[in-house]
């Protein structure tokens, strides 16, 4: 049955089978530590990704990519992908729109591989971009200590080795599963 308070947050009489109470079991949102790192990175992601796009009609994607090119000369697609932790398409994409762009420059080679390089443009660009990253950079760490920096960063490096090591066995699970599935 429905209640008052939620036939008239929507306007209608929600169907007879709905669960219209708040379950007993649930998240606390203030205090579930992946919805808040969630928040901030979307945030922080959303403040970059329009500033790029309003100053060089570029997104955050791209500007990852020649970050990482910046970082790392040379590197193929797949190795910015792994580098970033992002899917080869939306490197792939990326690329594709930084090289109309003449922003990087793609070489021969071996076994067809593709190394990319940032050019002269490229690198101004990188330089250009830098400080809207690192704007979200000063954003976070306002109101924080240099100790309590550096034990911020600690924590999340701790984090993610924890969730790659997490992300191997679920790979290595899931392989055996599918591995035993092809045997039945």
């Amino acid at each position: 049955m429905a209640t008052d308070r939620n036939r008239h947050a929507h306007g209608v009489e929600p169907p007879e089978s709905a669960v219209v109470e708040p379950l007993a079991d649930v998240i606390d949102p203030d205090a579930f530590t992946p919805r808040l790192l969630a928040l901030l990175s979307n945030a922080l992601v959303w403040r970059e990704s329009h500033e790029l796009r309003r100053q060089f009609d570029l997104g955050t994607n791209e500007w990852r990519v020649i970050s990482a090119l910046a970082m790392n000369p040379g590197f193929s697609a797949s190795e910015v992908s792994e580098f970033l932790v992002v899917n080869k398409a939306i490197v792939s994409k990326s690329v594709t729109t930084l090289v109309q762009r003449g922003l990087v420059v793609l070489a021969e080679g071996a076994r067809g591989s593709r190394p990319m390089y940032l050019t002269a443009a490229g690198a101004a660009m990188h330089d250009d971009m830098l400080p809207i990253s690192l704007r979200g950079q000063e954003i976070i760490l306002a109101h924080m200590t240099p100790a309590e920096v550096t034990r911020l960063n600690a924590l999340l490096r701790k984090m993610l080795d924890e969730m790659r090591v997490l992300q191997s066995i679920d790979n290595e699970s899931w392989l055996a599963d599918a591995g035993a599935s092809r045997k039945l």
